[in-house]
């Protein structure tokens, strides 16, 4: 079996466990913000340059940056569509925005600076185009649930990965960074809490993406001088920075999420 596959296999459900449990004693927007941090993206990336040499994964990790808008479109898409519909609705139409995102996108050949200020930019915009008022009937969290959680990860995970090998190379790496968390994760939430609990997930989510970007945009610059280990070293580290500042700084105390749960 190909080594990123089973990184994805293995990393993705396990992710999905950590960051569900985190959710339910935290609240959705610790869950999106824990999510967004590349535990899966780094190994994948890491293995790639393993396999294909430091360029091959520079490049990656550039369109990895870029893909992170269309991840972006997925979310606003998804929360104004739970105005209206329920998940299967809210979920169609997220993944044809995203998909409509992912063919503009991948026409783009951006140099690495403007991509990193071009998602920056959407990050900050990203923030203020969510509906103010997303409450809804709340359902009851179903405390089972994991198990099926981790499945559809898993499947979801063979699916696109199987899809993706079709795509030639430049849209295969968009769709490297499909959001197969955002998917699994909002719409569970969305079904057993109601479309509020899914809103404020990805909306931690968007929190969560700023670090992303920095490990991004990071380790394709560090890649390209050629020091494989220092390069995914200075990458994680500038992100978790990034990572923890943005929490503190644009995200609601723990301690909201804590009263949510309680």
């Amino acid at each position: 079996m190909n080594v990123v596959l089973l990184l994805k296999l293995l990393l993705v459900p396990c992710l999905i466990y950590g960051v569900t449990l985190a959710g339910r004693r935290w609240g959705q927007a610790v869950a999106g913000w824990l999510s967004a941090f590349p535990i899966v993206a780094g190994p994948i990336l890491f293995t790639l340059t393993l396999e294909q040499g430091a360029g091959f994964a520079a490049n990656a990790a550039q369109g990895t940056l870029l893909a992170v808008v269309a991840i972006l479109v997925f979310s606003l898409a998804y929360a104004w569509a739970a105005l209206r519909f329920g998940v299967a609705g809210s979920m169609a139409l997220a993944l044809l925005a995203y998909a409509a995102a992912v063919a503009a996108l991948q026409r783009l050949d951006l140099p690495l600076a403007v991509a990193f200020v071009l998602v920056w930019a959407a990050l900050l915009l990203a923030r203020r185009l969510f509906p103010q008022d997303a409450a809804g009937p709340a359902g009851t969290p179903a405390r089972g649930d994991l198990p099926w959680r981790m499945f559809a990860a898993a499947a979801l995970v063979l699916a696109v990965t199987t899809g993706a090998a079709h795509l030639g190379a430049r849209l295969s790496g968009f769709f490297a960074m499909f959001p197969v968390m955002s998917t699994v994760l909002v719409g569970f939430a969305h079904a057993g809490s109601g479309r509020g609990s899914a809103v404020a997930l990805l909306r931690g989510m968007v929190v969560g993406y700023f670090g992303f970007a920095v490990f991004c945009v990071t380790l394709a610059m560090q890649l390209r001088e050629g020091a494989v280990g220092a390069a995914f070293a200075l990458a994680l580290g500038c992100a978790l920075v990034v990572h923890l500042v943005a929490r503190r700084m644009l995200a609601p105390p723990l301690t909201a999420g804590l009263a949510k749960t309680s």
